[in-house]
């Protein structure tokens, strides 16, 4: 059978990955090495999923503010362990001013030099840590509850679009706190809130749990994280969430003056979810047509085609089309207004129609003189594309039976997008008793192994070494140990010491 995509999942998952990017008008390359601009649908995407979190963010007594994207070199030579973590990917300014170099082009001006460099952001503990120390005095000013959303760069040197770009958009979480307690509370919190909202806004399955020693955000005491698995059995870390205790508080100089009127060290946390989670999206949702986009965070819910002939009948079928755009719009889906597009393009109705599939829109409804005689809709339903035999399936029904029923027909998408997504992670991990077993089912001979699930007794220092050491031949990474695990037996697969966890291994973008 024939599909919209030029090459499959089958065939190359790398592959079909980029022109799932490309087909489906989310982004392009901008001409600078890991950069990219962001097309409307993909952005509108971004925006969806934007609103949809700060809304749950706020919700949960946070305050939206800004930092700049500037952030001084002395700040993060105050905090040896993070300088260590993002070195190697800061983009630094060093000038202020370009001049001639006389031979028609541009350089900087040796006059122009900063006193200090200024690293653009790669995160803003550091610059957010120096205005805690000027607001936070008292315990009377605890806790402090801030997000922002902003872009940050770090220079990756293997870059693809969403996944892993020198620049990217996200929100970052920032929160001082009276005790270590109340941290790890806030933490946990923010965790949840993210496995929350990629089930429900996403419909994208993930595993929340602590992330090993070595794997933590620098600087952190612990890191949590949600784990998704793609189509391909890899696995995408999609938010995180870090306990930072007091070490930034420490070299910050984050401190408060307790009821006793003892100074105190504060405790911190951050956390952040990107735009790489619409490469999970692409990643989970996709299929050999394009994407497909939940409805929660489609941009457009219901696209409208009119099937125009440049025929006098025209007219009729657009003001029909119009009609049922306002009809769409009145009703409510998933809590919200349908969001309904006419699309009156100067395009072939196949070529609109064609179009929308790839972008992923929930629903695509064709009108032409036909359907507006008989009072009907063409309905295509993007997460049931084919008839038996791999034709088109396009159901025609009542308008008024469309619009009754369109809340109830998103509602049935997103669910089956979850459904999905949940079965494919929930048969994708295997658990496996021994290292043979671990390195038997990683061989390179198998397609799509998934992610195991072994017994793991915590260790760390050089005993954790040799573990990534191993791990790493098999290009493998521990993803978490996930919450709620009850009581553990037998010996660690790596350590042979007594196992007090089990952790998900697996190969990860």
């Amino acid at each position: 059978m024939k599909h919209a995509l030029p090459v499959t999942r089958e065939a190359d998952f790398a592959a079909w990955y980029q022109s799932v990017i490309a087909e489906a008008d989310l982004a392009e390359e901008s001409g600078v090495r890991g950069c990219m601009v962001i097309r409307p649908w993909g952005y509108g995407i971004w925006e969806r999923m934007q609103r949809l979190l700060n809304d749950r963010i706020k919700a949960t007594g946070h305050e939206n503010c800004y930092f700049p994207l500037f952030i001084p070199l002395s700040y993060f030579e105050k905090e040896a362990e993070h300088v260590e973590g993002f070195a190697k990917e800061m983009a630094v300014v060093t000038h202020h001013r370009l001049i001639g170099d006389g031979k028609g082009g541009l350089t900087p001006d040796p006059a122009a030099r900063l006193e200090e460099p200024l690293v653009v952001r790669p995160t803003s503990e550091t610059v957010i840590g120096t205005a805690f120390s000027r607001w936070i005095q008292s315990w009377r000013d605890l806790p402090v509850l801030i997000n922002q959303w902003a872009n940050v760069v770090r220079w990756e040197m293997r870059t693809r679009m969403f996944l892993r770009t020198a620049e990217f958009l996200w929100q970052e979480g920032h929160t001082a706190h009276a005790s270590a307690e109340e941290a790890l509370e806030e933490t946990l919190r923010m965790l949840e809130v993210y496995r929350e909202f990629a089930e429900t806004c996403l419909a994208l399955h993930t595993i929340a749990g602590e992330k090993p020693e070595n794997e933590r955000f620098p600087g952190a005491v612990e890191t949590w994280s949600i784990e998704a698995m793609m189509q391909d059995g890899k696995a995408l870390q999609a938010g995180t969430s870090h306990f930072l205790g007091t070490n930034f508080a420490s070299a910050q100089n984050i401190r408060f003056q307790n009821a006793s009127g003892e100074l105190e060290l504060a405790n911190t946390t951050s956390w952040g979810v990107s735009t790489r989670m619409i490469g999970a999206v692409i990643m989970t949702h996709g299929d050999d047509d394009g994407l497909r986009v939940p409805p929660a965070i489609a941009p457009w819910q219901v696209v409208i085609v009119p099937m125009l002939r440049d025929q006098p009948e025209d007219q009729a079928i657009v003001d029909y089309c119009r009609d049922l755009q306002k009809q769409l719009a009145a009703q409510s889906a998933l809590g919200e207004p349908v969001r309904a597009l006419l699309d009156l393009k100067p395009a072939k109705a196949a070529t609109k129609r064609w179009g929308w599939v790839k972008k992923g829109a929930p629903i695509v409804i064709e009108v032409g003189g036909r359907d507006v005689a008989g009072g009907n809709v063409s309905v295509i339903q993007r997460t049931d594309l084919y008839q038996d035999g791999g034709k088109l399936k396009s159901a025609v029904m009542p308008r008024g039976e469309l619009v009754e029923t369109v809340g109830a027909l998103l509602r049935t998408i997103q669910d089956d997008l979850l459904a999905r997504s949940t079965e494919a992670l929930r048969a994708g991990i295997t658990p496996v008793d021994d290292w043979s077993a671990v390195e038997s089912h990683f061989a390179e001979s198998r397609r799509n192994p998934g992610w195991v699930d072994v017994r793991w007794s915590k260790p760390t220092g050089a005993a954790l070494d040799q573990v990534v050491e191993r791990l790493k031949a098999l290009k493998l990474t521990i993803r978490n140990a996930p919450q709620g695990q009850g009581a553990i037996e037998g010996d660690c697969i790596f350590t042979g010491a007594p196992a007090v966890e089990r952790v998900l291994i697996g190969r990860a973008y």
